[in-house]
């Protein structure tokens, strides 16, 4: 039997509830993957409260993260063998798989090996806010050395990946968060400059640490009615990605003032579901895991299945700095 994560309706953490049922068996172009660790991520709160890119349905089962060993395969799988150490990316939606649960089925495409040496924990908590960091600011971003990249929402674990990427290019990284007092940990992540926007005047400081030219690249998780100041504070020509929408309001485009920018809209599912771009992000993210230039931040390791209202509330908390992590059968 295997334990797996549900909700039959939609609202605060404690509607997950641990099922009972019978051992998943993957279909064709499928695997089984035994978890190991499970990396949490806003989008699966999101998720549960209904508030996601896409309806739920209910019931519906969590996840799109995690590292383990192939138990199983489907008909036609042939590039994995049982017993492969993998990380299982966001290549599918939550309506048709998830991975809170001892043992998971996802589509074969969705998996990528894990590099020796790297930990089932690290292995849980790096590919999507790599793959995010990658896709958006590199990928189809064309991110530069000597560009200036504001990343909002840095302490979550793909502003911290962000962070880590643009300094591997050789970019200028500038960091924002609501307050000085998580200053000290992004800039031990390698942000150039931290803007306490709370404190501070977002654009008066981004122009002043840009010498009045503002930053050629601007990656954003929250979205809504502050991307006018975040459009003042792009460079002529930049590029303002939005990549997430933590504000949960309406995002207007700053038509009043006419800024000579590309704003755009970047999802992680437009690389995963493409077998070669997958590939290229794959290859990238993992040169950095083995020359230790991309160190997952891991925030809180919950050790037990049982932990996963604990751990959805401390996702939802605002506290942390980095990933979360939740051990299904509680121990590393």
């Amino acid at each position: 039997m295997t334990r797996t994560v549900r909700f039959s309706e939609l609202g605060e953490p404690d509607v997950l509830r641990i099922c009972e049922e019978p051992d998943p068996v993957p279909g064709p172009g499928e695997v089984a993957v035994d978890v190991a660790a499970i990396g949490l991520n806003r989008a699966e709160s999101m998720f549960r409260r209904g508030t996601y890119i896409e309806e739920t349905r209910l019931p519906a089962r969590l996840g799109y993260e995690c590292s383990g060993t192939v138990a199983a395969l489907g008909e036609g799988v042939t590039s994995w063998t049982v017993g492969d150490r993998v990380s299982v990316v966001p290549a599918f939606s939550m309506n048709d798989h998830g991975v809170y649960a001892d043992r998971a089925v996802v589509p074969a495409r969705a998996i990528v090996p894990l590099p020796e040496g790297t930990s089932w924990v690290d292995g849980a908590a790096v590919w999507m806010p790599f793959l995010v960091a990658y896709g958006g600011l590199v990928e189809t971003g064309g991110l530069r050395a000597g560009d200036h990249v504001l990343v909002t929402a840095a302490t979550s674990s793909v502003g911290l990946a962000s962070l880590a990427v643009a300094r591997r290019v050789g970019a200028i990284p500038i960091a924002t968060s609501r307050s000085s007092s998580k200053a000290a940990a992004l800039e031990r992540a390698g942000a150039a400059h931290v803007v306490a926007t709370g404190e501070e005047d977002l654009v008066e400081r981004v122009l002043e640490i840009t010498d009045g030219r503002g930053c050629e690249h601007v990656f954003d998780a929250v979205a809504g009615p502050g991307v006018a100041d975040l459009a003042r504070a792009t460079a002529k020509g930049g590029i303002l990605t939005i990549h997430g929408l933590l504000s949960g309001q309406p995002t207007p485009f700053p038509a009043e003032t006419l800024p000579d920018l590309w704003m755009r809209a970047y999802t992680l599912f437009a690389m995963t579901h493409d077998a070669q771009r997958l590939r290229r992000a794959g290859a990238f993210v993992g040169a950095g895991l083995r020359d230790g230039a991309f160190t997952p931040q891991v925030d809180r390791v919950f050790e037990g299945l049982d932990q996963v209202v604990d751990a959805h509330r401390h996702l939802e908390s605002g506290t942390q700095v980095g990933k979360i992590v939740l051990l299904p059968g509680g121990a590393r």
